[in-house]
């Protein structure tokens, strides 16, 4: 199972973080798994959305592993050095409730192995391979070489199951989003981190350590954008919900795929993105609301391709 060596590819993105597979429990029905992870999930997203991606990541050599390395294989994820560097392949059991609503526990482990150098358009960090020790470290210093170079995103995805809530959760997030240009967090993450701020309040402090703008999702309510200059706010389509497993995820790779569309990501197109209207924003979280609400309306982190994309 060790990771073929990749082609060269001109300015890919590449994603940081955990693949695992999900253990779908409804009511009345029996289990069902799904490869997912937040991070393996935008991966997969954004190659179905044709862009090219390098996914950095770490799971088992077991079955469950296998399935994993098919499952980004499929859509074009080239792996961005050999993943298979865990006892066994991390699983997170989402237990849905009549709504299709998910809530989790994790049975996880996560640290990255030996990474080749790549010219990224953008690295993204997301959820908890941000914060759990001991591969936390590595992604914080992925993002640390790479900004400048490269646009850095960070989608914060709070999962206190697994790493818990307050001070050092904080600290840990904050030690991320300090090199971040873009941060994107659900407004139930910021009520967890910071419960005696409003969200304008959350983002300011997330701008004062570095981030150029801040995404906040509001699951059906729609999403905000707030820059140093303003905010911007856009409306969730309607959908049929099947359940919100890989919603967030999709979001953000349809939000990364926005920013791509208008050169916005990479060393040439920071001094824009820095400088973006709130309303010019606008486009870039109605394209990413639409490619989540595709995800939603299907069972699993179901990201849809391009041409699904009403």
């Amino acid at each position: 199972m060790s990771a073929p060596v990749p082609a060269p590819v001109p300015d890919p993105a590449l994603v940081l973080g955990e693949a695992l597979v999900d253990v779908v429990r409804r009511p009345g029905a029996a289990d069902v798994e799904h490869p997912g992870g937040s991070a393996a999930n935008v991966a997969v997203a954004l190659a179905r959305l044709g862009r090219p991606v390098r996914f950095a990541t770490a799971w088992g050599d077991d079955a469950r592993g296998r399935v994993l390395a098919e499952h980004v294989g499929r859509d074009g994820v080239e792996l961005h050095g050999d993943p298979v560097v865990l006892g066994h392949t991390s699983t997170a059991v989402a237990t849905l409730d009549e709504g299709g609503a998910a809530s989790y526990t994790f049975d996880l482990d996560w640290r990255l192995g030996p990474l080749p150098p790549v010219e990224a358009r953008v690295v993204h960090a997301c959820s908890i391979a941000a914060v759990l020790e001991p591969g936390c470290a590595q992604v914080v210093a992925v993002l640390a070489a790479a900004r400048g170079r490269s646009t850095t995103t960070y989608d914060v995805n709070v999962r206190p199951a697994i790493t818990g809530t307050g001070p050092g959760l904080v600290r840990a997030v904050e030690r991320v989003a300090e090199h971040a240009d873009v941060v994107k967090a659900s407004d139930e993450d910021l009520e967890a981190l910071w419960p005696d701020r409003s969200v304008e309040e959350a983002a300011a402090h997330l701008h004062g350590l570095g981030a150029l703008a801040v995404v906040v999702t509001r699951g059906g309510d729609g999403a905000t954008v707030v820059t140093p200059t303003g905010r911007a706010d856009v409306a969730s389509p309607a959908t049929t919900v099947a359940d919100t497993i890989g919603a967030g995820d999709t979001f953000m790779a349809g939000l990364l795929d926005a920013l791509w569309e208008r050169d916005l990501l990479g060393a040439a197109g920071r001094e824009a993105l820095a400088g973006l209207d709130p309303r010019e924003w606008e486009p870039v979280l109605t394209w990413a609301a639409r490619v989540a609400a595709v995800t939603v309306s299907r069972p699993g982190a179901d990201p849809p391709r391009r041409h699904e994309v009403g």
